[in-house]
């Protein structure tokens, strides 16, 4: 049994940024950017990674294969495509979709067991609510709402109402969401924390809400914790934060962190990774340095 399985599809990320007018092609999605971020801490809890992918991204797949990650790549016959363009504000971005990938299904996933599963959904149909709810038998459930926000129309990603949010949020022990997706997820709550009660309220035991650039909060036990965010050097690109982000707090929770040490951690580690294009590539004492 994993201590942490991440289910998502890893995708061809095209990043167009103010500094990159041109763009560059590289991997991502959430199960990448959670891989490669545990990847780079001690190696103190069993991880895995189960993702489906087309064979334009073989090449990826091997490089994760030969770090050593534990990862299972279903089968499809397309990747996901995404192509994410950033302006001179790193919290605002427009996204295309130029492909998708199969869906992950409940006989696909039989024979995967863990303490926690991650659910790193990129659009609507990737996890459907009988699979979260057939996973949240086996352990806890962890998801990252952004997928299930998202519409896609002539390509172009508008963000929309779930309409499966109750009944998969009964099942979900760990919602992580930004700023925007708590607004869309609650009919246009504008106030953080009363968006927060009223996911709790949904039956959802941890809400995480990161606000980019301010830092993050943190609803558990009935307590805000306030994240601070932490000044990069230099801002680079600022996709994969969000993951990097809940990969840190779900390695620091697993670790025995309390809320507020689990979020700080998380916090640092989406300082570092801000810095560079890709993954995050440092290690923990790097990490430990930005907290103090």
């Amino acid at each position: 049994m994993k201590d942490l399985l991440c289910i998502g599809h890893i995708t061809h990320d095209r990043i167009i940024t103010p500094l990159m007018p041109d763009g560059i092609d590289c991997a991502g999605g959430t199960a990448y950017y959670v891989a490669w971020a545990i990847h780079h801490l001690p190696h103190d809890i069993d991880f895995g990674i189960v993702t489906a992918t087309g064979q334009d991204l073989s090449h990826e797949i091997k490089k994760i294969k030969d770090a050593g990650i534990d990862i299972t790549n279903l089968e499809s016959p397309t990747s996901v495509f995404f192509e994410n363009k950033y302006g001179e504000d790193i919290n605002q971005r427009s996204q295309r979709v130029l492909s998708k990938a199969a869906p992950f299904t409940i006989e696909q996933l039989k024979d995967f067991d863990a303490k926690i599963f991650h659910l790193g959904t990129l659009l609507v149909d990737d996890v459907s609510p009988d699979v979260v709810e057939y996973l949240s038998d086996k352990g806890q459930i962890c998801i990252d709402v952004q997928g299930y926000l998202r519409e896609v129309r002539n390509q172009k990603v508008y963000p929309i109402d779930w309409k499966d949010k109750l009944r998969v949020l009964k099942s979900t022990d760990i919602l992580k969401v930004n700023e925007f997706e708590i607004e869309v997820l609650t009919n246009g709550e504008k106030d953080i924390k009363q968006a927060a009660r009223t996911i709790r309220s949904w039956g959802v035991p941890e809400v995480l809400v990161t606000l980019g650039s301010y830092g993050s909060i943190i609803y558990a036990d009935d307590h805000f914790y306030e994240i601070p965010g932490y000044e990069p050097r230099k801002v680079v690109d600022a996709t994969g934060c969000g993951d990097t982000f809940t990969a840190g707090y779900l390695y620091a929770r697993t670790n025995g962190a309390n809320y507020e040490e689990a979020g700080r951690f998380a916090a640092a580690m989406c300082t570092l990774k801000l810095e560079h294009t890709g993954p995050f590539t440092g290690n923990i004492d790097e990490v430990r340095a930005i907290i103090k």
